[in-house]
């Protein structure tokens, strides 16, 4: 017999382990660091601490190791997800005019609702996490249609592969000032920071530091320098391969090379010598609409924006990037998954791979319709699951997802309608198998 269960996705002020389950994780952005520059108009309050998953049979909680096999072995089918709502604190006080270090529970699964603000340049946060919040379902519409697209100069095309992915990087060997596209990372031009995905200045870190308590986000017009992690990009189905084992004093995430007090980049993962690396694999985007699609996943571990793309035009199939947990970046001691943000059809790189969108400020970027996370586990099951950016964005995809292939139960998002009819859907891939995420 084949039983049905609901996930619901919950709020907590302590990660639950995510080894047998796929996490939503909505990218906290900047939340402790020290930051020049600031935007004075832009607003940022905490929603929530990390997030975990459990699955419930007939009102009851079934055991993660239970769930996980019976999902494997198709015994049980997820009809349906609830997502944490709450009322938001109040925002924190205006940023002075000097910088000032900032303290809270910060980490990748934290979440954060920005107001909108005319800067392109995003904002910080200052505030602690609330308590847990209770969890609901949130009804969703399809009758709101996209907001129309200005006009405005054509922007830049989605970046190429850069070259170079299989060649080793000579650490300590390449000017900071060099972008290293000929290993394989891929520059992101439409940001401003010299081709870096995200830039974070640690100026007490050494390769003796435990933990990091002094990071200062890089914005429009920096660009990689001595005392700065530079996080970089890499092709679709690729993932970078370098952050610190130091990490911030409140579990901030740090990724990236390392720019010396010599000028030169060093690798911060000597035992992992290329930038990229190829995910566990079996996951693709096919885009079946007549316009292309931007699915941006967040520089993680690091500045955590959406800024690095995938885009398929129409008609293409793409690799989407899989990590294998077994591998892949460990935040507070637990294993971690990637993010991405379904941006609607049509959308730029530089309106989609983006925290603030020029173009559709409430409806793009960090406030995108649609996130999707992907993660292969220890066990070697994956995990694909897409839901709304709810509380976070109240924006309408403007075409379906389904996800098909080797999965073991149906998700899909068709017609303003989620499977199982709540905000989402989770389903797996057993090891060897294939999934495609098509967009129709």
């Amino acid at each position: 017999m084949k039983y049905t269960i609901l996930a619901a996705t919950l709020a907590a002020t302590v990660a639950a382990s995510p080894s047998h389950h796929h996490q939503h994780h909505h990218a906290k952005k900047n939340a402790p660091n020290k930051v020049e520059k600031r935007a004075p108009d832009a607003v940022t309050q905490v929603v929530v601490g990390p997030t975990a998953t459990v699955y419930q049979l007939d009102g009851k909680i079934l055991d993660a190791d239970k769930a996980a096999a019976g999902l494997a072995d198709g015994e049980y089918v997820v009809v349906g997800e609830t997502t944490p709502t709450y009322v938001p604190p109040p925002p924190p006080p205006p940023p002075s005019s000097t910088p000032a270090t900032t303290s809270s529970a910060g980490g990748m699964k934290a979440q954060f609702i920005e107001e909108p603000s005319s800067s392109s340049a995003p904002p910080t946060t200052t505030s602690a996490p609330p308590p847990p919040p209770t969890t609901t379902a949130q009804p969703t519409s399809s009758s709101a249609p996209p907001p129309p697209k200005s006009s405005k100069p054509a922007q830049p095309s989605p970046p190429s592969g850069g070259s170079g992915l299989n060649a080793d990087f000579p650490s300590g060997k390449i000017p900071c000032s060099h972008f290293p596209s000929d290993y394989g990372a891929v520059p992101l031009e439409w940001l401003g920071t010299g081709g870096w995905s995200g830039l974070q200045f640690v100026p007490g870190y050494s390769a003796d530091s435990q933990s990091i308590s002094d990071i200062i986000t890089g914005i429009v017009g920096d660009t990689c320098k001595s005392g700065g992690m530079c996080s970089y990009a890499c092709p679709p189905g690729y993932q970078k391969t370098q952050w610190p084992s130091a990490q911030g004093s409140t579990l901030q995430s740090i990724g990236g090379l390392y720019c010396n007090s010599d000028g030169f980049l060093e690798l911060t993962r000597p035992d992992h010598p290329k930038l990229c690396e190829a995910g566990a694999g079996g996951v693709t985007i096919q885009n079946d609409l007549d316009d292309s699609v931007c699915t941006c996943r967040t520089d993680y571990p690091g500045i955590e924006s959406m800024v690095i793309p995938a885009c398929a035009t129409a008609g293409q199939t793409i690799p989407l990037c899989n990590p294998d947990e077994s591998d892949y970046y460990v935040w507070d001691g637990k294993s971690t998954s990637a993010q991405y943000y379904v941006n609607k059809k049509g959308y730029g790189v530089a309106d989609a791979c983006v925290w603030n969108s020029p173009l559709d400020p409430k409806g793009a970027g960090n406030w995108s319709p649609v996130i999707l996370g992907v993660g292969k586990t220890a066990g070697g099951l994956t995990f694909l699951s897409i839901f709304q950016n709810l509380p976070t964005s109240t924006a309408l995809l403007d075409f379906n997802i389904e996800i098909t292939g080797d999965v073991n139960s149906k998700c899909s998002y068709i017609n303003g309608v989620w499977t199982g009819g709540n905000n989402g859907c989770t389903t797996a891939m057993p090891a060897g198998g294939s999934a495609v995420i098509r967009y129709f």
